[in-house]
């Protein structure tokens, strides 16, 4: 039966004819294991096409993610589709399940919003369509609810299912390296022994407990000597060797969460005893003091020649044929610019010739510090003549004091004085290849 307005009113074009609805197909990827096999991009454009074919549905745009759907305003494409409709690009949307829409509050909020402005007439999914009506957008919210409560229950089991797994004793995430993940589902959490790796694992703590090595050595050693890569075929990096240092999973035992303070006991075969941790962060502890306490003179005073990295130093000890020790002090590259940096090791005696050799061509007003020396002679002299009693002096222009005093320190002086005198040098010094260049600046 044909509808007719009152008398004295006319029909309006809205009244007279629906409103036509042009849709944007959207497909998103399931993150969840048991719709993965059937409900791929593919599979689900594949299912809407023919529910648009047989229904007469006119599709403008097709567009296609693969983000969750968890989290507020986190998928792109999803916000693209709440623009473009904004813009009256289209005004439905074909979609396989609300799930695909949403699966947190706040964008199944955005898509009722658009509804009660008009902007959105109908969700149509597969077997049935949600209209611009309130039963029908309650029903709407609904679903969506009913997604998020299956999310929020999904992780909370996910939690429950880890918890379990590590009081079994198994490792819930990848295998630490010198360990491999079993791939058999029915082994899952398991962890082997990586034949490949395991042994050179074991070596970094023996050689760390037995030989003293340090990270950096360890570094070398591992990159330049055994050419080590990880399972993701990169070279092992400084601070992957401290991680590995500090790991408990290696004698046995893992904490999970990390920094929760909950220990277990694993089923994976360990590669060292806790004797050897134990000792290896001892000896890492000493280092650390070492390095803390110990203070070198002329370190970050020069600029490596080849790669521009600081210069640091290192402190050995070589036992003599006597028995006893000598103390060697080596200065070389940081290496902080470049790993591979080929400049040479320089002890520290040569390089305090080095300096003397400097401080022959430099001119004496480039220390910086000339008024101090000139008060550091004038106190010696007073010295000499009040204590000692010389009455004897050499008779040298003041320049030439002033430069055999700076000798003087750079030979003899403690650490703190010859540090002084070269922070005040107005030049600039390069360290290349066991010799020093002043570069003006």
């Amino acid at each position: 039966m044909k509808t007719t307005a009152p008398i004295g009113y006319e029909m309006t074009q809205a009244a007279q004819a629906p409103i036509k609805v042009r849709y944007c197909l959207y497909a998103r990827k399931s993150t969840e294991s048991e719709e993965r096999q059937v409900l791929s991009i593919d599979s689900q454009i594949k299912e809407m096409l023919q529910l648009a074919e047989r229904e007469n549905l006119e599709i403008v745009t097709m567009k296609r993610e693969s983000h969750s759907a968890k989290e507020t305003g986190q998928r792109p494409v999803f916000n693209e589709i709440i623009e473009e409709i904004r813009q009256k690009k289209y005004n439905g949307i074909l979609t396989w399940a609300p799930d695909r829409i949403s699966r947190n509050a706040g964008d199944l909020g955005k898509i009722v919003d658009l509804m009660d402005a008009g902007l959105l007439q109908e969700i149509r999914i597969y077997g049935q369509k949600f209209s611009n009506n309130p039963n029908e957008k309650f029903l709407l919210m609904i679903l969506g609810s009913q997604a998020k409560l299956e999310n929020d229950n999904r992780g909370v089991n996910v939690k429950r299912g880890l918890r379990t797994r590590v009081e079994m004793g198994l490792w819930p995430g990848v295998a630490p390296l010198g360990y491999l993940n079993q791939k058999h589902m029915d082994k899952k959490c398991q962890v082997i022994v990586d034949p490949q790796r395991a042994p050179v694992i074991k070596k970094i703590f023996e050689k760390v407990v037995y030989e003293h090595y340090s990270g950096r050595k360890l570094y070398n050693w591992l990159r330049h000597e055994l050419n080590f890569y990880t399972r993701g075929n990169k070279p092992l990096t400084l601070s992957g060797i401290y991680r590995i240092l500090e790991n408990q999973f290696y004698h046995g035992v893992f904490e999970h969460p990390r920094g929760s303070g909950n220990w277990y006991q694993g089923k994976h075969e360990p590669l060292i005893t806790q004797e050897l941790f134990e000792k290896a962060q001892a000896q890492l502890k000493r280092d650390n003091i070492q390095r803390e306490n110990k203070e070198f003179a002329f370190t970050k005073l020069f600029t490596c020649g080849y790669c521009g990295s600081g210069i640091s130093a290192e402190e050995k000890w070589k036992q003599l044929k006597d028995g006893t020790h000598a103390k060697y002090i080596y200065y070389f590259c940081s290496r902080a610019r470049d790993r591979n940096c080929k400049n040479m090791y320089i002890r520290e005696e040569d390089l305090i010739l080095e300096l003397l050799k400097i401080l022959d061509k430099v001119n004496i007003n480039e220390l910086g510090m000339r008024k101090k020396l000139e008060d550091e002679i004038a106190r010696f002299n007073i010295f000499q003549r009040s204590v000692l009693g010389a009455t004897d002096k050499i008779k040298n222009n003041k320049d030439t004091e002033i430069r055999n005093f700076a000798k003087y320190i750079l030979k003899e002086g403690a650490v703190g004085e010859k540090r002084e005198l070269l922070a005040n040098l107005r030049s600039r010094i390069i360290y290349k290849d066991k010799q020093l260049i002043l570069i003006a600046e």
